[in-house]
Order: structure tokens, then C-alpha cells, then sequence
């Protein structure tokens, strides 16, 4: 298939005039029939990489997800574009659940998402015998290996896919993998002559800044960042359910509000959380790592951690849902010596002593790291095997980064300068379309009204405010501000289905806000 083809899909359903770096390939690949293994960044598009090539094969894609919150998130988003997908899974009654597999049995989906669990289920693969299938895709791929920072043994399973179904390609996506990790990928799946797509690991829009603090300057320095974030969300990791609730509390304390998110509450408390959140309610959550996988905020301006995480990987994973808009975006890291306690209580937990090594291995590089006077961005790359092309990037503390919260912190230390004999480089592309600078200039009121607009119809379809309209798109909106649908239609993120659905009424808004402007500018000639 030709890319004239694929970038009419892409503008007709996604609303993007171009491909980001890699997606092209990987697409071509998968539409060829060839079993590949893609490692691409939090927020380089992978799920497009095989949304695509499903939607135009005619078939069904089978994609393999560890949590339900993610399938239920993608599968929505495809809905709202006019692409049919389904997700199968237990929350689901048994009258639903047949007439999902009834309706896939009829190629009714071009994909339908299931877990690790149920494709295990022999019952599964009988039916799924029984749908004409495309090819599967195998999300959070790493899942697979003991080696990586997630391993979970259902995963294992997915081994047999390759005997159940010999005749369909596989494809696996993962963020975060290194060398050991993906050759164990490859030999789990039993992946044949696999096309491999690595993307680099550098995401030169992420600010990161490590300091290690006591309890005091901790609470200081989290204050001082979280009142300079005046736009966009911000989500805070911490260690145990308690520095949730304490964490919270302090900050109401500081006039700064905060929800809650982590394993032990309530699926209904849970879920208005997200939603409050994800419907820009209330910009800060503070949560554990429950908080996270599959959420797709493209603004989100900071992730800051309150403790050391387990491994690198896992660092890497989230801080990365920190500017996925491609625009600059802050991963703090404040870190206190009792951290090292507490990972060490829960390695010391661990039964199984191959998988303690392990953990006590991931223990040591994250340590490495948070006390390493290397270019953060370099510490990274070479971990996941790639090899850094610049001696200094300029966008993390090492390399002399500071932003003005941290300059005028009472706790803020002048040890760490810039070398000014040290080039500085920044490597990598910004996504297609997207402007950057455009996110400081627009008009503030235009931009709340717009999003405004979209907490409305997001609550009053139930939906998360982003499967309305992504914040890349409402800033795209206060840039361009088209007056007809046409102009709309042209505008990045807005495909036929959402300008059918919405385009009418952002119409309006935009007319509404340029009467409003006319009339403010008359009445003071006036």
C-alpha cells in the first residue's frame, strides 16, 4: 500500500497530515504481513502502529493488554473516530461478552482487545479460530521477559500463539527495553525474522531534575515546582498508599489541591479521580504507580517523584507521560536517603531468589543513576543500548539546566554548572504539526473557552476530556482559529468524524469569542 493511501487514512480518521519518526515503517511492515518488534518511546505513537495497518486490512487485530483501563481507553478513542473495536473482558456481563465474540465472529471489529489471562483460556483460542483475524499486537511487550521491570507470567503464555496461529503475524510495542529485554522478546514469542524498529530513547522536551533531599527541603522544593506549573497537569509519584494521603494533605494544607489514586481504593472514588483529572477539574494527582499505564494526557507539564522508583525502566516509563505533546515539560526526581530502605524491604521480600538478584541489580543502576554526574540523557540512552551523540544536552541538571522555581529556592545548591567548554546538542524531531512555542502565545481567554466547551461535552457524553479533543488540537484551535468547517477540517487532530460531530459547535465557540472581541475592542474606541 502506498503512502498516498496511508496518509488519507490518517488525515480522514486521525486528522494528522503526517507520519511521526518510524511509524511509517513499522506500519508498512505490519501491512506486509511481517512479524515485528517495535521499542518506541512513551508518546511516540505506538498504538497508531497498529491501529492503522487493522483499520485497513479489512480484518480484525487481535491486541493483547495487561490492564483493563488501557483497553477500555484506546478502544473508546478508535470509537470516537469511526473506527469499530471492542474490548472482551470479565467487568463485562455474559449476554455482553457473547454478543462482542458473536460480532467478531462476523469481522465486525478491525480490533478488539483482550488480556494475557483470556487468551490463555482454550475456549478463546476455539473461538478466536472462528474470526477472521489480521495479525495480533502484544502492548507492554516487556511483560514478557523476567528480565524486564514489569515480567508477569501470564504474559509467558502468549508463547502459543505462534502454534495456535501460525499463519498470523505478531507484532510486540514496548516503551521501555533494553538489549536483554527485547532479544528475550523476540525468542519469547517465537517472532520470525522479525523487522526490529528501535526509536531513540532521547526525548529532548524532558527537563530532568534530580536532587537528593531531606524531608524538609523535599516538601520545599515540591511546593516551589508545583506553583510554577501555571498550566497543563502534573502527577506526583509516591512509595505507599500512606504518602498518598499524607502528600495530599500537606499540600490542602499549602492551598494547593490534589486527588488520590492507588490500588486499594474504591473502583467508583478511583475512577471519578481519573476523571476529574483527566477533565482538567483538578490539575495535580498524587498516586502510586497504580496511576498511569494507558493514560494518554498529552499536556501533562510535570511528573515529579517523591521517592526512588525500582529500576530505571520504570523511571523512564513514568516520567515519560510527562510532555507527550512534544512541548518542554519538567520529571523532578527528590529523592531521600531512607528510599534505599525502603526498596531494599521490599527486594528482601521477594521469594523467588533469581528474581531477588534481578531486583537488587535494578536497585543498583536506579541508585547509579539518581547519584551519577553524567548528562541524565546520556545515563538513559546507554542503558536501554543506544549511543548518545552529544557530549552535554543542556535539558537536565547535570548538563546545567535550571528553572527559575529552582534558582530562587532557598534549598536550590550551585554545585552542579554547565561545563562552557562542553558543546551542547539536541537530537531528535518533534512530532508533526505540533508547535511548541504556540502553547506560551495564544490567547488565554480563547483557550479557556475552549476548554471549556470540552468539560462540558466530555461530562455530558462521559467521556475523558482528551477523547473530546486533545490539547495539541485546542491549542492548534487558539493558533489557527478556522471560521468554516473546511478550515476545521485542515486543522491538526481534527479527522471527518470529529469535525462531523463536533465541528459545528467549536464553530460557534470561535465565532462567539471573535463577536465578544469586536464588541470589547468597539466599546473602548467607544
Amino acid at each position: 500500500m502506498g503512502l498516498p493511501d496511508l496518509l488519507t487514512a490518517l488525515r480522514r480518521y486521525w486528522g494528522y497530515d503526517a507520519f511521526r519518526p518510524l511509524q511509517e515503517r513499522v506500519v508498512h511492515s505490519v501491512i506486509g504481513g511481517h512479524d515485528v518488534c517495535v521499542v518506541m518511546p512513551t508518546g511516540g505513537g505506538k498504538s497508531l502502529c497498529y491501529q492503522l495497518p487493522a483499520l485497513l486490512s479489512g480484518r480484525t487485530a487481535v491486541v493483547i493488554s495487561p490492564l483493563i483501563a488501557l483497553m477500555q481507553d484506546q478502544a473508546m478513542q478508535l470509537r470516537q473516530i469511526g473506527i469499530p473495536a471492542a474490548v472482551l473482558n470479565s467487568t463485562l456481563s455474559p449476554n455482553a461478552q457473547a454478543e462482542i465474540e458473536r460480532r467478531a465472529r462476523l469481522n465486525q471489529y478491525r480490533l478488539l482487545y483482550l488480556s494475557p489471562e483470556r487468551l490463555a483460556r482454550a475456549e478463546t483460542v476455539a473461538w478466536l479460530q472462528q474470526v477472521p483475524l489480521a495479525f495480533f499486537a502484544i502492548d507492554e511487550a516487556h511483560c514478557i521477559s523476567e528480565w524486564g521491570h514489569e515480567f508477569r507470567p501470564e504474559y509467558r503464555q502468549l508463547s502459543a500463539l505462534r502454534a495456535h496461529f501460525p499463519e498470523r503475524p505478531i507484532a510486540a510495542f514496548t516503551a521501555s527495553a533494553t538489549r536483554r529485554v527485547r532479544h528475550d522478546i523476540l525468542q519469547q514469542l517465537k517472532l520470525n525474522d522479525a523487522h526490529k524498529y528501535i526509536a531513540s530513547f532521547h526525548r529532548p522536551n524532558l527537563h530532568y531534575i534530580i536532587r537528593q533531599c531531606d524531608a524538609k527541603s523535599q516538601l520545599q522544593l515540591l511546593v516551589q515546582a508545583l506553583r510554577s506549573y501555571k498550566d497543563g497537569s502534573v502527577i506526583i509519584y509516591v512509595p505507599t498508599i500512606a504518602r498518598v494521603a499524607s502528600t495530599i494533605e500537606f499540600l490542602a494544607g499549602e492551598g494547593i489541591a490534589a486527588l488520590a489514586y492507588h490500588g486499594q481504593m474504591e473502583a467508583p472514588e478511583r475512577r471519578a479521580n481519573q476523571e476529574r483529572w483527566m477533565l482538567d477539574e483538578t490539575r495535580i494527582m498524587v498516586g502510586t504507580v497504580a496511576f498511569g499505564l494507558g493514560i494518554n494526557k498529552p499536556a501533562v507539564r510535570a511528573v515529579i517523584h517523591l521517592s526512588l522508583p525500582k529500576s530505571l525502566e520504570q523511571y523512564y516509563q513514568e516520567a515519560g507521560r510527562a510532555g507527550r505533546d512534544g512541548t518542554s515539560a519538567e520529571c523532578l526526581l527528590l529523592w531521600q536517603k531512607r528510599d534505599t530502605a525502603l526498596l531494599a524491604h521490599f527486594i528482601g521480600e521477594i521469594s523467588d531468589l533469581n528474581e531477588q538478584n534481578r531486583a537488587w541489580e535494578r536497585y543498583r543502576v536506579i541508585r547509579d543513576f539518581a547519584e551519577s554526574r553524567t548528562c541524565r540523557h546520556q545515563c538513559i540512552s546507554r542503558h536501554f543500548g543506544e549511543t548518545p551523540k552529544w557530549a552535554s544536552c543542556s535539558s537536565c541538571d547535570v548538563c546545567g539546566y535550571r528553572p527559575a522555581w529552582l534558582k530562587q529556592a532557598a534549598q536550590a545548591d550551585s554545585e552542579l554548572k554547565p561545563d562552557p567548554k562542553t558543546p551542547a546538542h539536541r537530537s531528535g524531531r518533534k512530532p508533526p504539526m505540533l508547535r511548541p512555542d504556540a502553547i506560551y502565545e495564544v490567547d488565554q481567554e480563547l483557550r479557556e473557552l475552549l476548554r471549556e466547551w470540552r468539560r462540558a461535552t466530555a461530562r455530558s457524553q462521559s467521556l475523558p476530556a482528551f477523547a473530546v479533543m486533545h490539547d495539541t488540537s485546542l491549542e492548534e484551535l487558539c493558533r489557527v482559529k478556522p471560521k468554516s468547517l473546511e478550515e476545521l477540517r485542515h486543522t491538526y487532530g481534527f479527522g471527518e468524524r470529529k469535525v462531523a460531530k463536533y465541528g459545528a459547535e467549536i464553530i460557534n465557540v470561535l465565532q462567539r469569542f471573535r463577536t465578544e472581541e469586536r464588541q470589547k475592542t468597539s466599546s473602548e474606541q467607544g
